[in-house]
């Protein structure tokens, strides 16, 4: 099946790994200089960059949900605050122009992943 994952940076790969493991993600691969995080179908791949300044990262991905509530839920019982300012964050779901619902989350690390519900079947 052919895919494409979202590779991202990350300024310490364990405070990665702490941050999304509380969202169900899990490592599926890690070295020193890459970690593959996955949670079901989703997989997100970081690199190092360990002098990143969050506040300048222009990184970004979507990822398309069958259940955006259920993970926004977690962003909420993992303590991500619920903010439009600061890192990190979760802007709650909102309809968008494109008659999509989108959540925004930024992580630690300043990435922006775009939390988009999916469509009924």
């Amino acid at each position: 099946m052919d895919h494409a994952t979202p590779n991202l940076p990350s300024r310490n790969f364990l405070k990665t790994e702490r941050f999304y493991s509380k969202l169900s993600f899990s490592a599926s691969y890690r070295s020193g200089h890459w970690l593959i995080l996955q949670r079901g179908a989703v997989h997100l791949e970081f690199f190092p960059w360990p002098d990143l300044d969050p506040a300048q990262n222009n990184h970004s991905c979507c990822i398309r949900l069958n259940d955006l509530g259920a993970l926004v839920s977690q962003c909420a019982e993992a303590g991500v605050p619920e903010a439009r300012e600061g890192i990190p964050r979760i802007v709650p779901p909102q309809r968008d122009i494109s008659g999509l619902t989108i959540a925004y989350l930024i992580d630690p690390d300043g990435s922006l992943l775009r939390l988009v519900q999916n469509p009924p079947a």
